[in-house]
């Protein structure tokens, strides 16, 4: 099989846009011939075949609305990663800037709990957040404003989990079609 043919497809619902999942080049294709989805956005990749050349889509929606029950994110350290952009929620740093003079990779960022397990609180994301090493060890065991800290957003819920490390992985362009609560 292609490198091509191995890459992924976010789909849509119909009409609502809401993200359903990330699925295969080969299935978004048969959505599409068989004039179940419209293409949203192409990723600049073909298949070609011997006479011809198909563009391959990045995004692609269902013709038609689908009810689904609401799905609710499974928290992971990762996934908060992914969900701040692996941007400092105190700072603002992220990788390839610097803190105290050192550069800043993915592998120093952390996951910081606002109100910590200490003090009632839980892996949950709405109480947690990326955060660079310098700052959550100057965080440390208290609340942000005890510390005279700030965080510059509320830390939210992502509407599905598995859509959050599909953002990660995925191209940036999919990032506009997911919410987050």
């Amino acid at each position: 099989m292609s490198q091509a043919l191995q890459s992924h497809v976010l789909l849509l619902n119909g009409n609502t846009w809401e993200p359903l999942s990330v699925i295969t080049i080969p299935r978004a294709i048969n959505l599409l011939l068989a004039g179940k989805a419209v293409v949203i956005e192409q990723s600049g990749q073909f298949l070609r075949t011997v006479r011809d050349k198909y563009p391959i889509p990045s995004v692609i929606a269902l013709r038609t609305f689908i009810n689904v029950p609401r799905r609710r994110a499974h928290w992971s350290r990762r996934g908060v990663l992914i969900r701040d952009n692996f941007t400092c929620i105190y700072c603002g740093v992220q990788p390839g800037g610097s803190v105290k003079g050192k550069v800043i990779t993915k592998a120093n960022l952390t996951v910081d709990h606002i109100v910590p397990r200490s003090r009632g609180g839980r892996d949950q994301w709405t109480n947690t957040a990326c955060a660079c090493y310098a700052c959550n060890h100057r965080k440390g065991n208290r609340l942000p404003n005890e510390a005279g800290m700030k965080l510059r957003w509320e830390p939210k819920t992502p509407r599905t989990s598995y859509l959050v490390i599909a953002v990660g992985n995925g191209p940036d362009g999919w990032k506009r079609y997911i919410e987050f609560e």
